[in-house]
This record gives structure tokens, C-alpha cells and sequence, in this order.
């Protein structure tokens, strides 16, 4: 029996954890192809400690770590696509843009990436945005990056990232302990990475394409994918950019062909 109820809880613990993507696309968007010049900025990148508390504490070495795996990972991956593409790991290595142009327009990306997160895929839908698809721009700020530097794109990742401590998986493991017995003592939750990434044109200013992926689990210590590794931030990277969806306009101009 009790081998029974373990079996029963190994298999809670696997549905207790998923992974959700979600795509956006303007209505008149085709994936870059050809001689296309796309220009990646710094990636946002956050990785904490989940303490048994339930706060996150933000590490520094974590974070260097993860934001130099997810370099790596976007130049393997982007190398495969074609194009001219310029990853920018420092606000001091664009030609001809300063410092603090390029950090005011990551900083009104920031703004924008988190409004669409919230209004588009948390459900807290702005009136103004309502069945509007994907109407987010960068304005001017944008169009002189692409004026000064010549890049059709600008590619903005974000990723949070955080790893349970120790305290925090031992809670989750007297909590599934207890079941064994008789006694489920209630889910504290593990651990969430949520990515999200922006794809603006800047002959525009607009957002083109946007993609946020949420790997969540129930319980402590399960996990999908550790940006401190190079295969966490490569698996990561994939599921965020490895599929870019057409516009809905340009999907059903196709499926009529």
C-alpha cells in the first residue's frame, strides 16, 4: 500500500510541473529571412535563491553565470538562422550610440516587454489593447537605433530564474513525507523561470513578435532547466526562439496558397 501511495505522489510530482509558451505576432509579421541585419541587446537576466521562506534572494554569481550561458546559447542559435547579428554583452560596444541612448531605449523595452506580459498573457487586459493583436511600439527611441546602426531588428531577452535552497526542498519533503503517513501538510510551491522576449522592428518602433515561456513546479527542487548550465540556458533560448510564428494575416495568406 504505502508503495502504492508513493507511486501516486511521484506521479502528482511529475503533473505538478509544465512548462507554457505563449506566441504573439503582428498581424502582418513574416519571420526574418534572407540578408537580414538583427542587432540582440544585453539579455535581462535575474538568478535568486528561493529561500525556505518562500523569498527569492537575487545572486550575483548565479546571474553572471546564467547571462553568460544565455550569450553563448543565442550565438549558437543565431548562427543557424542566417543574417548579420550583433549580440551586445556591454552598453560601450555599439558604434556610434552611446551609453545612454542604448540604456534608455532597454530601459523603455523593459516598460513595454512588461506591459504585454501582463496585458497579454497574465489576462489584465488594458481597454485600449482589446483585440488589437500585438500594439506595443518603442517609438522614436528605436527608429534612431536602427538609423544610427543600420539594424533592421532589435532582439530584447528577459529571464528570471530561481533555484530552491536546501531548507526550501527539505519543506517540500516533509510535505510529501506526511503523505505517506497520513498527514499531506499543504503544497508550498517550487520553483518558477519565467522568459520573455521581444522581437521590434526599427524601421518602425514597433513590437513585432513576442514570446513568454513560464517552466513552473509544485514542488521544490523540480525543475526544468538551470540557466547556470549551458544546457538549461540552451534548452531555454530554444523554447523562446526557436519557433517564430508568422502573423495571422501572413498564416492565412499561406494556407491559401
Amino acid at each position: 500500500m504505502r508503495k502504492r501511495i508513493v507511486a501516486v505522489l511521484l506521479a502528482g510530482i511529475a503533473l505538478g510541473a509544465c512548462v507554457e509558451t505563449r506566441q504573439y505576432a503582428d498581424v502582418q509579421f513574416t519571420p526574418p529571412a534572407g540578408d537580414y541585419k538583427l542587432l540582440v541587446l544585453r539579455p535581462d537576466v535575474t538568478v535568486g535563491s528561493l529561500t525556505t521562506g518562500g523569498m527569492v534572494e537575487p545572486r550575483a554569481e548565479w546571474t553572471d553565470q546564467a547571462r553568460a550561458n544565455i550569450v553563448a546559447a543565442l550565438r549558437a542559435q543565431q548562427a543557424a538562422r542566417g543574417g548579420k547579428v550583433s549580440i551586445i554583452e556591454h552598453r560601450n560596444e555599439l558604434p556610434g550610440v552611446t551609453e545612454q541612448e542604448l540604456a534608455d531605449v532597454e530601459r523603455l523595452n523593459f516598460v513595454v516587454d512588461q506591459s504585454i506580459v501582463e496585458h497579454k498573457y497574465l489576462g489584465d487586459y488594458l481597454p485600449t489593447k482589446r483585440g488589437r493583436g500585438l500594439d506595443w511600439t518603442l517609438g522614436a527611441d528605436a527608429v534612431r537605433l536602427g538609423e544610427m546602426t543600420g539594424y533592421d531588428y532589435a532582439l530584447f531577452l528577459h529571464a528570471e530564474d530561481q533555484v530552491a535552497s536546501t531548507g526550501r526542498i527539505a519543506l517540500g519533503v516533509v510535505g510529501l513525507a506526511g503523505c505517506v503517513v497520513g498527514f499531506c501538510a499543504p503544497n508550498i510551491g517550487g520553483a518558477e523561470q519565467l522568459d520573455y522576449a521581444s522581437l521590434v522592428d526599427l524601421k518602425t518602433g514597433e513590437v513585432v513578435w513576442f514570446n513568454v515561456v513560464d517552466a513552473a513546479s509544485q514542488v521544490p527542487g523540480i525543475k526544468f532547466g538551470d540557466l547556470r548550465t549551458p544546457q538549461g540556458a540552451a534548452q531555454m533560448v530554444e523554447r523562446l526562439l526557436g519557433r517564430m510564428k508568422p502573423g495571422e494575416a501572413v498564416r492565412r495568406a499561406q494556407g491559401e496558397r
